[in-house]
């Protein structure tokens, strides 16, 4: 009989839910990360396929900035309805409320997620948590192993990774601390377009090309919205825009593109020679090493 050869997209399949079914057959609590964009959609995706006909054995959690674009918070809970998921949610609004967070002179609630995350995680005893970062998304990213050590502080520290030959990971922990679990780590962003496709899974229609009042800065158009105004210097236009990547309003710019279906965004992406991070996301340009600086913090 002939060995069955699985294609580029079978092999990354494979290799994912087999990451997923080895963390959750050796940690106690799992928690997948889950915002709504692509990345954690595909996550999602794969877990439920790891487990069916069964449920999915782990909550979901999400730390919402209070900035998230309204597409994408009517998608997450349509999601979590329509599979009958546990979803806890982390709200960074809570914390300024309170005083434990300060907001920014900048605007941006990205970087001020990582308390209510870590917090979250202690809360929870979550031992393994699951994250949708791709190694070709940031140079900070790059450097991650699959399963990732974090100390008892929540803290990452890249000079203390672990060996990963022939595909073994090792998810052993002290007490207090926990492991952050990467499936997608060998998979680019024309993967993720690519398996969308083939498994035809729904996304936030904010993905797909649409008009939106935007405005100019900083080399990106970024949405007219009540927590992202232009300046006097700024004049908004109306421009037909999709988002390459999910997250605060004040900081996520959109791509002037008419790529309204998933073939025509995988020709876009096909020819782009910018990540989605590095074209659209202004909080990875507040310094040059501002993702690995946030991961060390602990940090999605």
């Amino acid at each position: 009989m002939s060995a069955t050869r699985l294609d580029l997209l079978g092999e990354l399949e494979s290799e994912a839910i087999h990451i997923i079914r080895e963390a959750v057959g050796e940690l106690e609590r799992p928690v997948l990360l889950f915002s709504g964009g692509k990345d954690s959609v595909v996550m999602l995706h794969l877990a439920l396929k790891a487990f069916w006909p069964g449920p999915l054995p782990f909550p979901l959690l999400h730390v919402d900035t209070g900035h998230n674009f309204p597409e994408v918070l009517a998608y997450r809970d349509a999601v979590v309805a329509r599979h009958k998921l546990r979803l806890i949610v982390a709200s960074v609004q809570d914390y300024l409320d309170d005083g434990r967070l300060l907001e920014r002179s900048d605007g941006t609630r990205n970087p001020l997620q990582t308390q209510p995350l870590l917090d979250a995680i202690a809360a929870g005893r979550f031992d393994a948590v699951f994250g949708g970062g791709r190694r070709d998304e940031e140079k900070a990213r790059a450097k991650e192993r699959v399963v990732s050590l974090r100390d008892e502080f929540g803290q990452w520290d890249p000079r203390n990774q672990r060996p990963e030959l022939w595909n073994l990971y090792n998810p052993r922990h002290r007490p207090g601390e926990h492991v952050r679990v990467f499936p997608l780590s060998n998979w680019t962003e024309l993967d993720v377009w690519r398996y969308i496709e083939r498994e035809e899974i729904e996304l936030p229609s904010l993905y797909f090309s649409h008009p939106r009042e935007v405005f100019h800065r900083d080399g990106m158009w970024l949405a007219v919205g009540p927590h992202s105004s232009p300046r006097v210097s700024e004049s908004p236009v109306s421009k037909t825009v999709r988002y390459r990547t999910v997250g605060d309003m004040s900081c996520t710019g959109a791509v002037e593109s008419d790529a309204s279906t998933i073939t025509d965004i995988l020709v876009e992406v096909a020819t782009t020679r910018i990540s989605e991070r590095g074209a659209t996301r202004a909080d990875d340009r507040l310094t040059e090493t501002a993702m690995e600086d946030r991961k060390k913090e602990g940090y999605f």
